[in-house]
């Protein structure tokens, strides 16, 4: 087939490239989307993605600048409060609990939870609206072949396409980075993770939770009541059979279990959908750029689900892309470029996958002397209150993470 020239070719049709294409469609640059995956479906959908994402206030901005924004705030609940459990043995009794609050940064909420399949069909909306931008589905990237002032892309149904920069938003399995040469690094944890959403008797009254014990985390975030029922997306991380045994549970056995395991705080809690389970890895790329190449989101890093930190870190890659893109559009792609992405993106990305890395091992750990200093780690942060702040910008995307400054997460 001809040849086309876009400026941008984005590889990926999951919520970091929608978003990548819909600020970057806004800002004036043309853009093609390859995903293989049919288009996301504009109605409520069972079998959908259950999972949904906390997007802290850093994220809000890109979404706004995106024109996302309105049409997500009314399926947003927001994240007023996180609170932080600390429990030991099963079934798991509370050990310490602490309560922070936005208040301490000067900010009413940390954010706001939107369920993914909510986010993935109005960015496919507002993207495929915006006349600078096509949208192709059911055709994803095959190969490049890249030179000092452009790239060739071939699609998976034969298309060409030319274009100035060419984004991998394609995940951890990336074709765009294999197709680079950029290698990947992953850990694996013996983990696997449930979500799903669940109503329950108690109000969340907008309370992010966070429940540590043995085999990871579990994690309530806020929804918008379901048919008048409080409700909240679930996280629950276990080992991988722990976590096996419980999606085969019947029903009423898995709400039993999710009620003893969230300690009671929500109340009586009752699975709503489909639970989708997936493997617990850390994994990043050796590099974030090649020749006429940036990667964003899973394909240059993946994190345990802890903190919002996944979706949240993978838009400030776009963030930062966008800013170099319209600052010195007729650069787009260029080496010094792409270079500047690099410096500012890989030093964040590598403390961050090894700070949550760290940080899900000491959640895991059966070990009564690392659930010991689990604990009162949890009280010297919350007690300091320079110490407190400090953790919580960088929780919130605010400044450079280290390995001791992961808590308190939303």
């Amino acid at each position: 087939m001809a040849e086309c020239e876009f400026d941008i070719f984005i590889s990926g049709g999951g919520i970091a490239g929608l978003v990548a294409a819909a600020a970057l469609g806004t800002a004036g640059f043309s853009i093609l989307l390859a995903d293989p995956a049919p288009a996301p479906r504009r109605d409520e959908d069972p079998e959908t993605d259950p999972r949904s994402t906390a997007f802290l206030r850093t994220s809000k901005a890109l979404l706004d600048e995106a024109g996302l924004w309105p049409a997500l705030e009314r399926h947003a609940a927001s994240l007023d409060m996180l609170r932080v459990v600390d429990t030991a043995g099963w079934p798991p009794e509370i050990t310490e609990s602490r309560l922070f609050l936005p208040d301490d940064l000067g900010e009413t909420t940390f954010g706001w939870n939107i369920p993914n399949w909510i986010v993935r069909a109005e960015a496919t909306r507002i993207a495929d609206s915006l006349p600078n931008i096509e949208l192709v589905h059911g055709a994803g990237f095959r190969s490049m072949l890249t030179r000092t002032g452009q790239a060739f892309v071939t699609l998976t149904n034969g298309r060409r396409v030319r274009t100035r920069l060419v984004i991998g938003a394609d995940g951890r399995e990336s074709p765009v980075r294999e197709a680079a040469g950029i290698g990947a690094t992953a850990t694996r944890y013996g983990q696997k993770a449930l979500a799903f959403e669940a109503e329950h008797s108690r109000p969340h009254e907008n309370i992010s939770t966070e429940i540590y014990s043995e085999g990871g985390a579990f994690t309530a975030v806020p929804l918008p009541d379901a048919s008048g029922m409080p409700a909240s997306a679930i996280v629950w991380m276990n080992f991988g059979a722990r976590a096996q045994a419980l999606a085969a549970l019947p029903e009423s056995d898995f709400d039993e279990e999710m009620t003893v395991r969230s300690c009671g705080l929500l109340g009586p809690m009752k699975r709503l959908g489909p639970v989708r389970t997936w493997p617990v890895i850390s994994q990043r790329a050796t590099g974030m750029v090649a020749e006429r190449t940036a990667l964003v989101a899973e394909s240059a890093h993946v994190l345990p689900p802890i903190g919002a930190q996944g979706l949240n870190t993978s838009l400030r890659d776009i963030s930062v892309l966008l800013d170099l893109a319209r600052t010195d559009p007729d650069a787009l792609g260029s080496p010094s470029q792409l270079t500047r992405y690099a410096r500012s993106r890989e030093t964040e990305v590598s403390l961050l996958v090894r700070a949550v890395d760290l940080f899900n091992r000491t959640c895991m750990s059966s070990n009564p002397g690392v659930q010991a200093l689990r604990r009162q780690g949890l009280v010297a942060v919350h007690g300091i209150a320079p110490l407190r702040r400090a953790i919580m910008r960088a929780g919130m995307g605010r400044l450079q993470p280290c390995p001791d400054a992961l808590v308190p997460h939303i």
